[in-house]
């Protein structure tokens, strides 16, 4: 997912721009026991304390950080974040050097010209070359010969974080060879990716806490403690107020809760999507700048990767358990078809003014709106997956309903008309992506064109289809800033949400489905539906090895966000699977958490995402950092600004305020 802000994008590059598709699905709850409700309690408390978790990091790491070199004042060299000082001393007489550098990650690519640095005047006084060099991935150094562009030697190193390092050229002792480079750290770097540990530990910390404060508040000797020690009339008046009262209609339930005869409200897949939504804000607000917080420059997977597909996931169980339940009331196909047309009209709306903000840079010119987005593909997805739903819907048999009897694969069998459509749409992709002749490209590429490839194939960025969204949409309506940029210095626009990555979008959706009639065709059989959750999940995971050869470039489709490719969607899928796998058993069967705080913000999903949008460059979710260079002060700001939407989240809850589309 790519965000198509213009503000935002100047400073933070490519981003995940991921959405929700409604509530969700999810049960109903029962009174806790015991005087208080503690888990109720407890969730407010872990609600509440987000703030307090992201000011104690704030506090924890202010102490322990180091000011960044602004500039080395002997070479003249600004050192911005992720970045390091390198020192080339030259002391080979009458030979100048041409540096070169890349980062390992980059496949296939061209070294590109890092520094010149002349030759030595005088023996022992040898002339050094200063130049700053990327500290996120292994760099690869080469060092050549100017006028005979002769290689003379080459070495990979993981430089440090606003490390000072020097590279000594001089001729081999051995005279094997005829020069030798020996790498040496004059300063050390900075731990960079120690507020992010710093971080991890408060979170822990404080769940744990909360975690031991429930397990207090469930003995009955610390309730009778805690009851003593309040005023008598105030404790009676909690206790009818907490749990004497009956629920009304429409209340919000408590959080300390076990499932009860309403199958289709799963906690569990509320909390699922409340974990992608609280990462994809994060992650859109920077995510402290970390590599492996924004998206892959091509192939393989970071953490921005993963939300989006798991987003399409849970729409598609949602599609088929909220059809269920509303078919089963009575509302006529014809109705539901119009409903579900309004909502993926409204979805597609809101996308388009999401992604094309107009109060950066003035007014909107439509010769440049972006026309692909997140929120655009959910809505044609959802449309498409639902209306074959509607299409082919049979009513859940009674005997998987009431009995043991329903068969081992009715859930798979039910769907066959279903899976032929989607059989014949992933059929579509792989013969576009293959086979579609691109002028001036390949048949069948799939690499990120720039310089990777060697350089051979610069403006073939994405292959098949970024030629479709180019030849369909226009240059200039989709995304201008795609993540091969970073790595690949692509120079023609790409968008990762476009046109033929929907048709992998649709598969995703439909495997979701496939996940929301296991746990309604077995419900309250929980070793059947976990049973069938590893099955796919295996399933799923042997044929994204397959795909891939298990490597991340050599397989013969790699795993690709920006493609989306069919190997993204198995490996994600997988993924999915496992995580509801545990979730269900720990949410929904045995109620050991209660999916707070992620189940607030999950349903509430659509207004979370459209809220941390819309509001990003505002304060208290930005404001002006004192060292803008520094991966704690960015991580600071990324962690208080996704805390706050957990907690509007929360209070909107509470409040009993839900955007439905």
């Amino acid at each position: 997912m790519t965000g198509a802000r213009p503000c935002a994008a100047e400073q933070r590059g490519p981003r995940e721009r991921g959405g929700g598709g409604g509530r969700g699905s999810g049960g109903s709850c029962a009174a806790a026991a015991g005087g208080m409700n503690g888990a109720r309690g407890a969730g407010r408390a872990l609600a509440a304390l987000l703030l307090a978790a992201s000011v104690l990091s704030a506090a924890l790491l202010a102490p322990g950080g180091s000011s960044t070199p602004d500039v080395d004042k002997k070479r003249h060299v600004e050192l911005k974040m992720d970045q390091a000082l390198l020192l080339i001393h030259n002391e080979l007489p009458g030979t100048n050097l041409t540096v070169y550098w890349n980062y390992d990650g980059c496949y296939q690519c061209l070294l590109q010209v890092l520094v010149h640095a002349s030759r030595s005047g005088k023996p022992g006084k040898p002339s050094v070359a200063a130049v700053a060099v990327g500290t996120q991935h292994v760099s690869i150094l080469q060092l050549n010969d100017t006028v005979e562009d002769k290689e003379l030697c080459r070495l990979e190193y993981k430089f440090g974080e606003f490390g000072n390092y020097s590279l000594l050229v001089k001729h081999a002792p051995d005279g094997a060879s005829e020069a030798a480079c020996d790498l040496v750290v004059n300063e050390k770097p900075v731990d960079s990716d120690l507020p992010v540990t710093v971080a991890f530990l408060v979170g822990l910390a404080l769940v744990i806490a909360v975690s031991f404060l429930k397990f207090l508040w469930s003995l009955e000797d610390f309730n009778n403690w805690i009851s003593k020690a309040i005023n008598s009339r105030e404790t009676d008046r909690l206790i009818n107020s907490e749990l004497g009262s009956p629920s009304r209609a429409g209340d919000p339930q408590p959080e300390a809760w076990r499932p009860s005869a309403a199958p289709l409200r799963l906690r569990c897949l509320d909390t699922f999507r409340g974990v992608a939504l609280t990462i994809m804000v994060f992650v859109n607000y920077g995510g402290g700048r970390y590599w492996y917080f924004r998206h892959s420059s091509w192939n393989g997977l970071t953490v921005a990767d993963l939300v989006f597909p798991w987003f399409v996931f849970i729409m598609g169980s949602s599609i088929f358990l909220s059809m269920t339940s509303i078919l089963q009331r009575g509302c006529s196909k014809f109705r539901l078809l119009g409903k579900i047309a309004w909502r993926s009209f409204l979805l597609i709306c809101i996308g388009i003014v999401v992604v094309n903000p107009n109060y950066c840079l003035g007014p909107l010119s439509w010769e440049e709106a972006r026309i692909p987005g997140v929120l655009q593909r959910l809505g044609v997805t959802y449309f498409v997956v639902a209306v074959l739903e509607l299409l082919f819907f049979k009513p859940v048999p009674e005997s998987c309903a009431s009995e043991r009897s329903c068969l081992s694969l009715l859930d798979v069998v039910s769907s066959w008309p279903q899976w032929l459509v989607i059989l014949a749409l992933e059929g579509i992709w792989l013969a576009l992506t293959f086979f579609l002749p691109v002028p001036g490209c390949p048949t069948g590429y799939l690499g990120p064109g720039g310089i990777g490839d060697l350089g051979k194939y610069p403006n073939c960025t994405g292959g098949a289809a970024g030629y479709i969204d180019r030849l369909l949409l226009g240059d200039h309506h989709i995304y201008q800033h795609p993540s091969s940029a970073v790595l690949y210095h692509t120079e023609v626009a790409y968008d990762p949400e476009g046109i033929l990555g929907t048709i992998n979008s649709i598969v995703m959706a439909f495997l979701g489905v496939q996940a929301g009639k296991i746990l309604l065709y077995y419900k309250d059989r929980t070793k059947d539906i976990l049973v069938r959750f590893t099955a796919w999940c295996f399933l799923l995971g042997l044929i994204s090895v397959a795909l891939t050869k298990a490597s991340e470039n050599e397989g013969f489709i790699p795993v690709n966000k920006n493609l989306w490719s069919i190997s993204y969607i198995t490996t994600l899928s997988a993924f999915a699977f496992f995580i509801l796998l545990v979730l269900y058993p720990v949410v929904d069967v045995h109620g050991l958490w209660t999916g707070t705080p992620f189940f607030y913000p999950g349903m509430n999903s659509i207004l979370v995402y459209v809220g941390h949008e819309v509001f990003e460059n505002y304060f208290p979710f930005q404001w002006r950092l004192g060292d803008s260079q520094s991966h704690k002060e960015h991580l600071i700001q990324n962690l208080v600004a996704t805390a706050l939407w957990v907690l509007i989240a929360y209070v909107l809850y509470k409040k009993k305020v839900f955007w439905k589309i």
